[in-house]
């Protein structure tokens, strides 16, 4: 491997793993049907559990602890009986939000484009 090579494949680990790892986190189905449920001010586990179609009781607890360690979520209990506890998004999710919202525009205004385009691509490979 030429030392250029290796320049080049140390700047992508250094900057682009962590770059992936953040991504991965935040740009999961389960993920962004979180923030955006829970960007309508404090929700709770139940509000969520209903709001996400189809994610089980463990994957919405196991993503709430990592949006909340990942500093996107605040995670707090009421001391009541039985404790109430909500979720709410902190500014660098609001600031996600609204990246998330532009990018679920983008699919709505092109997925009849990409429909199109994927039915010629794989009319072209079939000849």
């Amino acid at each position: 491997m030429s030392h250029s090579h290796t320049r080049v494949a140390d700047a992508l680990r250094d900057e682009a793993c962590p770059v992936t790892e953040v991504l991965d986190h935040v740009a999961g189905k389960w993920s962004i049907g979180i923030l955006i449920a829970a960007a309508h001010g404090p929700v709770r586990f139940t509000e969520l559990e209903r709001a996400i179609d189809g994610i089980s009781r463990r994957m919405l607890t196991l993503n709430l602890r990592r949006l909340e360690r990942d500093g996107l979520l605040v995670r707090t209990v009421h001391p009541t009986v039985p404790p109430k506890v909500e979720y709410s998004l902190t500014p660098m999710a609001r600031e996600l939000h609204a990246s998330l919202t532009a990018l679920v525009g983008w699919a709505e205004r092109h997925r009849l484009a990409i429909a199109r385009a994927r039915a010629a691509y794989d009319a072209r490979a079939r000849t």
